[in-house]
């Protein structure tokens, strides 16, 4: 079996964009790291895979797993998934990795895979939403925030036949913005509402592409911006 994402795919511009830390860019990260992983077992195994991608490519950036937080709108006690650490800025990284049922071998070491189907796609949307209003509660004056989603279920990336579903707020296919008030269901379902301060325009890439039904992988990546600092105007 043979990845084919790296030589099919152009690779974006590496300094385009935010950086991780202050350091480096989500594209470069992301072209490393198709190469070493193009397939992760788990949601844990993306994250840990992440942090030591972007740490053999800015070594000087410290980072952090299961970082709590202290938002104060937070009802209980509440973890950050990765929290980057550079010299002048921080990343706060919330990560999903929603999969539907592939099983096969992946370059570059023909590893095994056995993925489930989380199947649920409305909660996929709902956790990768709730991922976004958390890390703008997170925000601070040097600190921006990141919510990336990798998957193989075409299904997050596709528009809808029907736009009457429970999640319509929260559909998260190419071309869609989020902002502002988000209702669950006719009937406003409100522990699932969200309200977002930011706009976020989505835009999916390609990841990697396997063997079999289901082996497109794909991710889509929302960067928070960083709290404005008192007394300074926001930029545009």
């Amino acid at each position: 079996m043979q990845d084919r994402s790296a030589g099919e795919q152009s690779v974006p511009t590496a300094m385009s964009g935010p950086l991780i830390a202050g350091e480096v860019s989500l594209p470069e990260v992301m072209a490393q790291l198709q190469q070493d992983r193009p397939v992760f077992h788990s949601e844990r195994d993306l994250q840990h895979s992440f942090a030591r991608v972007l740490w053999k490519m800015a070594p000087t950036v410290e980072v952090r797993l299961e970082v709590r937080q202290n938002s104060p709108e937070a009802a209980g006690a509440e973890y950050l998934d990765l929290l980057c650490i550079g010299a002048t800025a921080r990343t706060a990284i919330e990560f999903k990795y929603r999969t539907a049922k592939w099983t096969g071998t992946a370059d570059p070491d023909q590893e095994q895979y056995t993925l489930k189907s989380h199947s649920a796609t409305d909660l996929a949307r709902l956790g990768f939403v709730s991922d976004i209003a958390r890390l703008e509660r997170f925000g601070k004056p040097n600190q921006n925030g990141l919510a990336l989603l990798i998957t193989n279920e075409a299904g997050l990336w596709t528009p809808p036949k029907q736009n009457n579903t429970r999640d319509r707020d929260f559909r998260l296919h190419e071309g869609r913005t989020l902002t502002g008030q988000l209702v669950w269901g006719r009937d406003d379902y409100k522990p699932n509402r969200r309200h977002l301060n930011g706009s976020y325009s989505l835009n999916w890439h390609s990841y990697s592409m396997q063997d079999g039904l289901r082996g497109e992988f794909r991710y889509l990546a929302v960067f928070i911006g960083p709290e404005p600092t008192p007394g300074l105007p926001a930029q545009p």
